[in-house]
């Protein structure tokens, strides 16, 4: 560096403080308040080391911005890039990180602060998985602000910072009649659309999400087969369907009812604005399960069930993820234990 060529002047004003200020072509002019000369005079050497290197990062701005505002960018910039089910989800996690969080400046947001966080929404009774993907949000907005908003921010403090242990894999399946209860009283309600939801859930494996966005177009009863181009993990797959499946969407499809206004399989009631929207069937669900006096299961088991139905029925492990979308052979193996059953019902009929 060309010490001859001050970019810097150093000036002591009114109140007898220092100010340096920097000047560098190519770099917007920068200036820092210092009670003594000398942490001016060094502030100002490093800035002007740091510009010349093209390392400089101007951290002044961190120290001002509170959580609030760089998550409100987050949810005005990068939010609408994703899907809008996954849109919705952050708006309400961010929500959550605003209340407890929103207040503190970017630079205060420690690691000891932030686990303190986690440790109070696990204390709130909040499932392990919901406070991992509120710190993943949080994560992903710092490695933002880093990498692309150049906020000064030295590093991301989520990242040192201990995730909640993962919760156990649920393994709750239909039992005794329980199904039997369960289709009576979903053919019960006025709508005939829950029934057809959860048969379509047992009968196929596929996520409430692929179910409820599903349109006419992505269903071949003739061929028995269903094109799926939105899904959780994002790869597109076509799901083949049973006999039973088919007689489902068949009748879907030709109820005498169904509008011509909406391409949805499973259609709400036109909104405010005269669109139609997916049916929203949770309180339909949550009344038959009252009716069916079935308790502990929820909509997402019924995929379990499904899944486990087609290794009890002797799929292999990439014949299933084929049909079920699982895209680790990590997440099959809590199905395994079917066929550990299926051995010892086998290893009977052998005459030892």
């Amino acid at each position: 560096m060309n010490r001859s060529v001050p970019m810097a002047t150093i000036n002591q004003t009114k109140t007898g403080s220092w100010k340096a200020v920097i000047r560098k072509v190519g770099w917007p002019t920068k200036s820092k308040t210092f009670r003594v000369k000398r942490d001016a005079t060094d502030w100002a050497r490093r800035t002007e080391d740091e510009m010349v290197r093209g390392v400089f990062i101007d951290r002044a701005s961190s120290h001002r911005q509170k959580l609030s505002a760089l998550l409100d960018r987050y949810l005005s910039e990068v939010t609408p890039t994703k899907k809008p089910s996954t849109a919705v989800r952050e708006q309400r996690r961010a929500k959550i990180l605003k209340e407890y969080l929103g207040d503190y400046s970017v630079t205060a947001l420690t690691p000891e602060l932030i686990g303190q966080y986690r440790d109070k929404r696990t204390r709130e009774g909040k499932s392990a998985s919901s406070v991992r993907l509120e710190l993943a949000l949080l994560s992903h907005l710092f490695t933002i602000a880093i990498r692309e908003w150049r906020l000064g921010l030295i590093a991301n403090p989520v990242s040192m910072v201990r995730k909640p242990a993962p919760a156990r894999g649920r393994n709750r399946r239909l039992k005794g009649n329980e199904e039997k209860r369960l289709l009576k009283a979903c053919d019960a309600q006025s709508n005939p659309m829950l029934g057809w939801i959860v048969r379509i859930a047992m009968y196929t494996g596929m996520r409430q999400g692929e179910i409820e966005s599903l349109t006419r177009d992505q269903i071949n009863v003739q061929s028995r087969v269903i094109h799926l181009t939105e899904t959780k993990n994002g790869s597109a797959r076509t799901v083949p369907m049973t006999k039973d499946a088919a007689k489902v969407f068949g009748e879907a499809l030709d109820h005498p009812v169904r509008p011509i206004d909406t391409a949805l399989v499973f259609f709400g009631e036109p909104g405010r604005d005269g669109k139609r929207r997916p049916y929203s069937f949770k309180p339909a669900w949550f009344k038959a399960l009252r009716s069916a006096k079935i308790s502990g299961l929820r909509f997402h088991d019924l995929r379990h069930e499904a899944v486990s139905r087609l290794v009890e029925a002797g799929l292999n492990d990439q014949e299933v993820a084929a049909i079920s979308g699982h895209k680790s052979m990590q997440m099959l193996k809590r199905y395994t234990h079917l066929r550990a059953e299926d051995l010892v019902r086998k290893l009977d009929l052998i005459n030892v």
